[in-house]
């Protein structure tokens, strides 16, 4: 059986090669990983602007939104927050412009903790822009603290990996608004949401923590299912 082509989202970064700086595109190998572990061929997506996504999208048999900086308020209608990190407007632009033609044509995304929030965005969606001042507290930004998320076991997320799952997801922002067509799906303690789905869509699952991170396989796994 033949695998199904995925496009992984990346940034444009400085990167060094001995002596040499120079702009790359790059995308942490962890996403590749667990597209190839699930069957999948990776292929990794620059930012380079919207004239090439339909050919994407007529190319790709699935979309991962990966994670990365917070999305520019402007995106949503918002206020930028000065504690939040400069944005990345050029992938901004793209990313939503590629998460609304995958959606167009049904072809399934796997949408990341900043490619959560891309999801939402682009289907109307807003977000909390600093979290911590909301819930007068850090502790969804607690780096390696891990804490357990309720997920609605009727839903595709919660097919793949259940009711409960501990999850180390570090994140300022947080899905406000949901999106056109959106369904939260998975709530922190705090009812904080960790998971959307977008409905009527062949898998259009975004989730707040790094599930390429860990051992636990099962949502690219349900992923490269239905891109097949």
């Amino acid at each position: 059986m033949s695998r199904p082509l995925i496009g992984i989202t990346a940034y444009f970064e400085a990167a060094r090669w001995s002596d040499w700086v120079r702009e790359a595109v790059l995308s942490p190998p962890s996403y590749a990983k667990a597209v190839a572990r699930a069957g999948g061929a990776p292929v990794v997506l620059p930012p380079i602007g919207p004239h090439a996504i339909d050919d994407y999208v007529r190319g790709l048999r699935g979309v991962v939104l990966a994670g990365g900086v917070e999305l520019a308020a402007a995106a949503y209608n918002g206020e930028q927050d000065a504690r939040v990190h400069e944005p990345q407007e050029h992938r901004d632009r793209f990313e939503l412009a590629l998460a609304r033609a995958a959606i167009r044509a049904d072809v399934p995304i796997l949408a990341i903790a900043r490619g959560m929030h891309v999801l939402n965005v682009a289907q109307g969606g807003t977000l909390i822009p600093w979290l911590p001042e909301v819930l007068d507290s850090d502790r969804h930004a607690e780096p390696g603290v891990p804490h357990t998320i309720q997920v609605s076991v009727s839903t595709k997320l919660g097919k793949a990996v259940g009711d409960l799952v501990e999850v180390t997801a570090p994140h300022h922002q947080s899905v406000r608004r949901l999106g056109s067509g959106l369904l939260a799906v998975a709530w922190a303690e705090d009812q904080i949401v960790e998971g959307i789905e977008l409905q009527g869509h062949r898998f259009g699952v975004g989730v707040q923590w790094h599930p390429e991170r860990g051992d636990d396989n099962r949502l690219f796994d349900a992923f490269i299912e239905a891109a097949r």
